[in-house]
């Protein structure tokens, strides 16, 4: 499991670039793309600065120090999407947090259907709800979420052959039971009559057959 370049990107794009060292909502020190002293080196101080080059690098061997925490806390194997997602989060919430949260809880238990919602519930600051923080979560749920690219050919669903198909069997059976009654009944209630009720049952009877030809050629027959 490895971050990929699209969860590089999440996390640059919600820390953002800053020269200088600055308190956070939490009011940590933090520098560059996020980075904080317990990230590991370097220490992180009031008036230090970096240019983006050095920030850039920081960045990636901090991401890599938290992607092994991530690794490390899951017991099952994720798609490199999915781990993304979760190693964005740790990186905003600190890894003990992640450890025990219950998104980690329920990424173990399997309950991947939960972990975008239970990732929204991290929007706070100091108690106080961040807009932030709200699009950041709404970005890591959407990465989790996310399916997967397919990596094989795509095939299209075969339509149902008409002569496999109960309703235009079903259409046909009604046509010529229709000609049978019109023909037996035609001494009775004449000829016209009869007449108008077979071209009746054979408009039907067409029209059912018609449609269900349209929608076996949708369907890629």
């Amino acid at each position: 499991m490895k971050i990929t370049d699209e969860g590089l990107a999440l996390i640059k794009r919600f820390e953002g670039f800053r020269p200088r060292a600055y308190r956070c909502p939490a009011g940590i020190w933090t520098i560059g793309y996020g980075h904080t002293t317990s990230a590991g080196p370097p220490a992180v101080s009031a008036g230090m600065a970096v240019d983006e080059a050095m920030a850039e690098t920081i960045l990636r061997r901090d991401v890599e120090h938290f992607a092994e925490a991530v690794r490390t806390s899951l017991t099952r194997k994720l798609e490199d999407r999915q781990f993304s997602a979760l190693v964005s989060f740790a990186y905003n919430v600190g890894v003990g947090n992640f450890r025990s949260s219950s998104v980690l809880r329920a990424v173990n238990a399997g309950d991947f259907d939960a972990v975008p919602r239970r990732l929204q519930l991290w929007n706070k600051a100091g108690g106080t709800v961040l807009a932030g923080l709200v699009r950041r979560r709404a970005a890591e749920a959407e990465l989790f979420a996310a399916r997967e690219p397919a990596t094989g050919p795509v095939t299209r669903p075969q339509g149902k052959a008409l002569h496999r198909s109960s309703t235009v069997l079903a259409a046909l059976l009604s046509m010529l039971t229709a000609v049978l009654s019109a023909l037996l009944s035609a001494p009775s209630i004449g000829w016209v009559l009869a007449l108008l009720l077979l071209a009746a049952a054979a408009a039907a009877g067409t029209w059912i057959i018609r449609e269900r030809w349209r929608k076996a050629l949708e369907e890629g027959l």
